[in-house]
């Protein structure tokens, strides 16, 4: 089985487990510094934020773990939202992540304010002369991906940063496709508040961070009361094992980073040459722009892409963003690049990862070719 969805979810490198084996050890509360036990399970915790802190490039006491990015961007955006006054607007793109869609409304319902939505052209890069209108000083927040989950689009991060900051608007950047596969350094410079995730670079799910400076975190109302942990920003015991394991998967990404990105790049050029060489009638869907190395979603026109993927037993990709397989509705993110319905539902994101080899990438072009091929002779013969 070749497995190329590795936007969607990376398997824990075997090289973080003893560590995480021996935090379970540490089975003390982090909270209960009065004895030993839990003294350990605070270090633990302590150690693994100074590594996260390390691949983000922000001192240790910018990153609140949180349990994972979906939970950060929650915080970030609800946090910001019911501590701004006057300021009830949220400007997001139309390709987010539903994470940060959903979490937009309910903060806009909270605050008695709107979401406004920012088109984006056909290859998925933000309108940035819309933003600019729509980003005025009602608007308290406004959210941008670093790389689209889906297209793995770049977005235009200190355009948008330079707009928001004019109007006193806090800044949100999505990194959790970024971390792990290009730099952070722009990221962390224009950014109040970003997302990450422990499960996109080989650490153990549950696990996550919201980073942002002392200030901004001032400006935050928690969403998750409890006990003090995380500077008072998101109560509840902290899952030890599991932020140890995302400390560890960090230092391996900052220091593999560099090797990883140049090895995805060939292996997704290797993979569009196969297929351009076995079928023709496919689009690259965001052709043209800047995008992460690991990432091709690609239509295949007159193939269903669940029925491909139905009709391959041995290869592992997607439709796109796994947080709406379950949902029988086209991509988002396609169609407001201006696809219409029928041609999302023929596109396919693969996504490659640090297992993935050279022998994978010519297996999956074949199998795909294959795949591809009788789904298109189904479709004829009625």
């Amino acid at each position: 089985m070749v497995y190329l969805d590795y936007n969607a979810s990376t398997p824990v490198d075997p090289r973080i487990l003893p560590g995480m084996i021996e935090a379970f050890d540490s089975f003390g509360n982090p909270s209960s510094l009065h004895h030993r036990a839990g003294q350990m399970a605070a270090e633990l915790i302590e150690e693994a934020r100074g590594r996260v802190a390390q691949l983000v490039g922000r001192p240790a006491q910018n990153v609140i773990f949180t349990s994972g990015a979906s939970e950060a961007a929650a915080l970030a955006l609800l946090g910001s939202m019911l501590g701004a006054q006057n300021r009830p607007n949220i400007v997001v793109s139309s390709t987010e992540h539903k994470a940060i869609l959903e979490a937009a409304e309910l903060g806009a319902r909270l605050s008695g304010g709107q979401v406004r939505y920012v088109r984006v052209d056909r290859n998925g890069v933000l309108d940035l002369n819309e933003f600019q209108r729509v980003a005025d000083f009602s608007v308290s927040v406004v959210a941008v991906m670093a790389a689209n989950n889906e297209t793995g689009v770049l977005g235009p991060l200190s355009e948008v940063a330079n707009i928001a900051k004019r109007q006193g608007a806090l800044v949100l950047v999505d990194a959790t496709q970024l971390v792990g596969k290009g730099s952070l350094a722009e990221v962390s410079a224009v950014a109040d508040l970003f997302v990450i995730s422990s499960h996109k670079i080989y650490g153990p799910k549950g696990a996550g961070a919201l980073v942002a400076d002392r200030h901004t975190q001032k400006l935050l109302v928690p969403v998750a009361s409890g006990g003090g942990q995380e500077r008072g920003l998101r109560g509840g015991t902290q899952n030890t094992p599991a932020i140890v394991g995302f400390g560890l998967a960090a230092e391996l990404a900052l220091k593999e980073q560099t090797s990883d990105t140049a090895r995805m790049n060939a292996l997704v050029e290797k993979l569009l040459a196969k297929l351009r060489g076995g079928l023709d009638e496919f689009v690259v869907n965001g052709a043209g722009v800047p995008k992460l190395c690991n990432t091709l979603n690609v239509r295949f026109v007159g193939a269903d892409a669940e029925a491909v993927m139905a009709s391959m037993s041995d290869v592992e990709v997607s439709a796109g963003s796994a947080c709406q397989s379950a949902v029988s509705m086209p991509s988002h993110v396609l169609l407001a690049m201006g696809m219409t319905g029928h041609e999302a539902s023929e596109s396919l994101r693969i996504s490659l990862g640090r297992p993935t080899t050279e022998d994978d990438v010519i297996h999956a072009s074949r199998s795909i070719s294959a795949a591809v091929t009788r789904v298109r002779e189904m479709a004829s013969d009625y």
